[in-house]
């Protein structure tokens, strides 16, 4: 399946937990990292400044503040530009001047991201509800969905060429646990992905996944686990 390379790209645009960001987005070659504050504190913002860096962190992004305050009923952004500042310093920050045409290989955290996006749009492409989504390569199940009968999960590792098949992690059963009393129905699916200008040429090293550019998948739909839970 090919995913063609693209200049902006939204990564989270829906405000659905876990919250570590409110809302993130790629520009080119650099990544952003947002968490919206509402400087009079009238609003219960979900989430963290840690989680916002733990993210940001993982992902060798830029972490975010976007502050702002309801004047006459309408929602503004109290900073100029595009209304971003960096979490640690305050500065503002302008997207556009940041990114760059520069090489950069995608994070083992970016490339999870990018496998369960796969994953939860083919779901979603055979009528399926994604209920939630998380993309860090260590924490299981990777995404719930409602299936015929209600809730399902599913463990989702991502891998690189020239490796053709993802393995379950070994303490799956301990997923398929403490999902167990939500549901006992839980899924695998490996996600293999190369770079679109590879050759293909096992006599040759595979390309780096360089951020943002065009890739191949193979993803080849969900495998039942049997949790004998249910």
């Amino acid at each position: 399946m090919p995913y063609k390379k693209l200049f902006f790209e939204w990564l989270k645009a829906s405000l659905t937990p876990p919250y570590l960001e409110h809302f993130s987005f790629r520009l080119r070659n650099q990544l952003f990292f947002v968490r919206v504050e509402d400087v009079d504190g009238e609003l219960d913002c979900p989430g963290t400044l840690e989680g916002l860096f733990t993210i940001a962190d993982a992902c060798q992004g830029h972490a975010c503040i976007i502050r702002m305050k309801k004047q006459n009923g309408t929602w503004q952004a109290l900073d100029p530009g595009s209304g971003l500042t960096c979490a640690i310093t305050g500065n503002p920050i302008d997207p556009i001047q940041l990114a760059t045409r520069e090489n950069i290989e995608m994070t083992d955290w970016e490339l999870q991201d990018f496998a369960v996006k796969v994953v939860g749009r083919v779901l979603e492409g055979q009528g399926h509800k994604i209920m939630s989504w998380q993309a860090d390569p260590e924490v299981s199940p990777s995404l719930w969905f409602v299936g015929p009968e209600g809730p399902e999960w599913v463990i989702i590792r991502a891998i690189r060429y020239p490796a053709q098949e993802a393995e379950l992690p070994k303490d799956w059963q301990a997923t398929a646990t403490n999902c167990a009393q939500v549901s006992p129905r839980g899924h695998f699916a490996s996600v293999a992905v190369a770079n679109a200008d590879d050759s293909f040429d096992q006599a040759q090293p595979a390309i780096p996944l360089w951020r943002g550019r065009g890739m191949y998948t193979r993803f080849t739909g969900l495998q039942l686990l049997q949790t004998g839970l249910g």
